[in-house]
């Protein structure tokens, strides 16, 4: 059984900068020497670990630049509350801070998952990420009940929405600082791999498109349309509950170890395409934070000698590691193919047990 971390960080596309093929005589020698000082290139643990806290720092890097950004337009915003009174522009600002608030226990799962792993703990702390994840949601979930509560209030008891052209200029500095966010969140979160990322930034996108509704409100209340803007606060706390739903399910989808499946079709075609490989019994896949952990079960001829089917197993997940983006290990499991698939291990254990008596 093998089971190595390599930091390789090769995306779709990119070149290996790897020669496996250890051939060619002095040049190629000379050649693969040279590349390999150029071109650092370790099979240490130690590199996967430099890899995952650079992907770490990414992140953090990508909250706190979001959080000022956030911070800022949500006090534009809640100073032109404050002299405005506009229902429709609290609710985008309660979005704002919530989206900025949110920022704060995804740093700190950040900062846990940079941890190293324990005897207790023994993949480590990526999973904070995950339950990162679920305090978002919930954050969302308030900064909704929160706008539609305010907003149904203020459709009962109606009042004048005053500092109209300042309310319009603030839903488009809410959009413009929200779309910033957004896009940042969003790219950093999918090229290191974080759910929880990537749905902060799928939400601060949605909040970019409430703040434009702001502008809807301003024009209601400037017709003398004391509804308007109260209905909009409603409809913005809808858009907010719709962020919601696929929040939830990102995060939910991660709690739940699901991968796409187009990961799983590459990892079984790259491994068998390994030379030695029948057969490929099970593939398994799992996030852990922003890391893809992989178990995977081969098939090889059952007359192999051990190590044999050790170097099967590790050029196995040598290749793995440079398939799959973001795969930061993988243990990689050999059966002869006279006793393919895990079903056969109990009747074996059982058989060697008796033949030791």
């Amino acid at each position: 059984m093998r089971d190595h971390e390599h930091g390789h960080g090769h995306g779709p596309g990119e070149s290996h900068g790897h020669d496996h093929h250890h051939g060619g005589g002095h040049l190629a020698l000379w050649w693969r020497r040279l590349r390999h000082m150029l071109v650092p290139h370790s099979h240490d643990s130690r590199e996967s670990i430099d890899s995952a806290l650079e992907s770490s720092r990414e992140g953090l890097r990508a909250l706190w630049i979001s959080l000022v950004g956030l911070g800022i337009t949500a006090v534009a915003q809640a100073v032109i509350v404050v002299l405005s009174g506009s229902v429709a522009l609290l609710g985008d600002t309660l979005h704002n801070v919530a989206d900025a608030l949110t920022a704060v226990p995804l740093g700190i799962a950040f900062l846990l998952g940079r941890r190293a792993a324990t005897r207790a703990y023994t993949y480590g702390y990526g999973r904070a990420e995950d339950l990162a994840g679920i305090i978002i949601v919930a954050v969302i979930a308030a900064s909704a009940a929160a706008a539609a509560w305010t907003a149904v209030t203020r459709l009962l008891h109606p009042a004048e929405v005053t500092h109209l052209p300042w309310v319009a200029a603030a839903g488009l500095v809410g959009f413009a600082g929200n779309e910033l966010v957004a896009r940042y969140r969003i790219r950093v979160g999918r090229r290191i791999g974080s759910a929880a990322l990537v749905a902060d930034g799928l939400h601060a996108r949605t909040d970019g498109y409430t703040s434009l509704a702001v502008l809807a409100a301003a024009g209601g209340a400037a017709l003398g349309w004391r509804w308007a803007d109260p209905a909009v606060g409603l409809v913005i706390a809808v858009a907010i509950t719709f962020v919601l739903k696929d929040a939830a399910r990102e995060v939910y989808r991660r709690l739940m170890d699901a991968v796409d499946p187009a990961i799983v079709d590459q990892a079984e075609m790259t491994l068998r395409d390994i030379d030695g490989v029948r057969d490929v019994a099970a593939v398994r896949l799992r996030w852990i934070g922003h890391r893809l952990h992989a178990e995977a079960e081969l098939v090889v001829d059952a007359d192999l000698s051990l190590l044999a089917a050790h170097e099967i197993a590790a050029d196995a997940e040598h290749q793995l590691t440079h398939a799959v983006p973001r795969l930061t290990s993988a243990t990689v499991h050999t059966d002869p193919h006279s006793h393919p698939g895990g079903h056969h291990h109990t009747d074996l254990s059982h058989q060697r047990r008796q033949g030791l008596r």
